[in-house]
Parts: structure tokens; sequence; C-alpha cells
């Protein structure tokens, strides 16, 4: 299901793997105020909440790709990269961090702040909740007017175009006379 709070967490992804990339984003141009302001939009959004699965969604495939190598050490293995993975856990707060410079250089802090007060409100966690399944239904809407739109604009130039070229009355299609 698309929702709301999954766009603003990809949009998120998005932006961290962006700056990553091109190094344009550095944590010593914003302030901790606006780090603090940040954090809160980004905890009131829950804009980086799917990023909770990178580890543990890393560390299962490496271990599936150990173990396809060396099966018979499976125990060992599965020890190692659980150990390891939890060794890395605390990296995650710079990722954390990052997200917090990226929010902070995009919104000015009282943006900031009205974004968490917004979606820290009843009506905001509703919207996280429940835009999902109003977009999922316009976007039905939209589907099927397009389709009858479609029809309709088809059947109506067909009729008018009909007598001065021969359109043809499926699709439209204009057919030349003889």
């Amino acid at each position: 299901m698309i929702n709301i709070a999954g766009f603003g967490r990809t949009l998120a992804a998005t932006l961290v793997v962006t700056a990553g990339l091109t190094g344009a984003v550095k944590a010593q141009d914003v302030t901790e105020d606006q780090i603090k302001v940040a954090r809160a939009a980004i905890d009131a959004l829950g804009a980086t909440v799917n990023f909770d699965n990178i580890l543990p969604g890393l560390a299962e495939r490496l271990k599936a790709s150990l173990i396809q190598a060396s099966p018979n050490h499976e125990p060992e293995i599965n020890a190692v990269v659980d150990e390891q993975a939890l060794a890395l856990a605390p990296r995650r707060a710079d990722l954390e961090r990052e997200a917090a410079t990226i929010y902070a250089k995009t919104f000015s802090q009282e943006e900031l702040k009205a974004i968490a007060d917004f979606y820290s409100s009843p009506v905001g966690k509703k919207l996280l909740k429940d835009g999902p399944i109003a977009t999922r239904e316009l976007v039905r809407a939209a589907e099927i007017w397009a389709s009858g739109i479609q029809r309709d604009l088809a059947d109506e130039s067909g009729k008018k175009l009909q007598t001065v070229v021969g359109a043809a009355p499926e699709g439209g299609e204009a057919q030349p006379q003889q």
C-alpha cells in the first residue's frame, strides 16, 4: 500500500543518498538548534523508520551468500555476521544525524516546527494513517473517469469525423475515403 508516510520516508532516503553522493551537505553548516528541530520533524513524520531495516537486511543477505559458499559453517557464519552487525548498529545514529542535517538545510526552523507540530497532532497522525487510503481511492476514481472520458472523446470525435473523413466508429481512427 502506498502511503504518505512511505512517501516521506522515500523522500528522506532519496535526499540522504543524493547528499551522500554529491557531498553537498556538511554537518557543520547547520546549528544544533536546527538539528534538534529537524529531528522533531523527522520523528513526527516517521521519515527514517524504514532505515531500521537496512543493517538487518544487509546482514541477512551476507549470511545467505556466505552460507551458500560454505554451507557446513552456517552456525559460525550466523554468529559472526550477527556479532558484526550488532557492533555496527551504533552507526545508525550517523544516518539519523545526516537525515536531520538534510531536513535542516531544506526547511527553515519555523517550517520544521510547523511540520513537527502538524504531524504530531491528531489530524497529522490521521493524515499519515488514512491519507494513503484516500489517495488510493482518488487514483481509482481518476482511472475510471479517464476511461469514460477516453471512450466519450473517441465516440463523439468519431461521429463528427465520420461525415468529414470517414472515421472508424471504434477508437476514433480515421479511415481514408474511397
